[in-house]
């Protein structure tokens, strides 16, 4: 069964593509789930694919001053690193693929009014409907690589990747676990400043 919401257009392994998402760019040549694992010593996130079966794990390490996460395929070979720079305008991440490339991303994608993020070192964009919570992955010439989509209220802080470029299909990976990583902290971050905003309006 189709999933007909223009506004939000996540879906769970098993369900059919978004309807709109289907008129809009066509069937995706793959798709994939993750799923956070909660209370944990370490951050851990699993990939699996339509059948469930675990495609890549993401795991960060707890404490972790850069909050560095390391992304392995299900034979447990590293694919890529992702670390964060502290002390900067803008939150930025830093990925380092397994074959060398290296690109940069930033938390400028939840600016109210700019909602375009450019991977520099890619000269790919993420554009992102932050109420929506859906987000499109395009390369340096505006072609859809993956659409992502979270899902609204979950206790495994859920994802859904549906990937037009299998080519890229490691490093549209890599970018929705960097994405996943700045919405929580950005999320940390408001709600720190709302419990701050309260404490002093006692």
């Amino acid at each position: 069964m189709g999933i007909n919401s223009k506004f939000h257009r996540f879906r769970e392994a098993g369900q059919s593509v978004n309807t709109v998402n289907a008129e809009l760019y066509g069937q995706p040549v793959k798709s994939l789930f993750t799923s956070t694992k909660v209370f944990t010593l370490h951050h851990h996130i699993d990939i699996t694919d339509e059948d469930e079966n675990i495609v890549y794990t993401a795991d960060t390490k707890f404490p972790s001053l850069h909050d560095r996460t390391v992304i392995k395929d299900y034979e447990g070979h590293t694919i890529s690193d992702i670390y964060r720079k502290l002390l900067t305008l803008h939150e930025r991440h830093f990925v380092t693929m397994s074959d060398g490339r290296e690109f940069q991303i930033s938390n400028e994608l939840f600016h109210l009014i700019k909602d375009i993020t450019n991977i520099e070192g890619l000269g790919w964009q993420i554009r992102g409907n932050i109420v929506g919570m859906n987000f499109v992955l395009s390369d340096e010439n505006g072609e859809v690589i993956a659409l992502i989509s979270q899902k609204f209220i979950s206790m495994h802080d859920k994802y859904c990747i549906d990937i037009y470029k299998p080519e890229y299909e490691k490093i549209a990976v890599t970018i929705l676990i960097t994405l996943q990583h700045m919405i929580k902290d950005r999320e940390t971050a408001s709600s720190g400043s709302f419990s701050s905003s309260s404490s002093s309006g006692q």
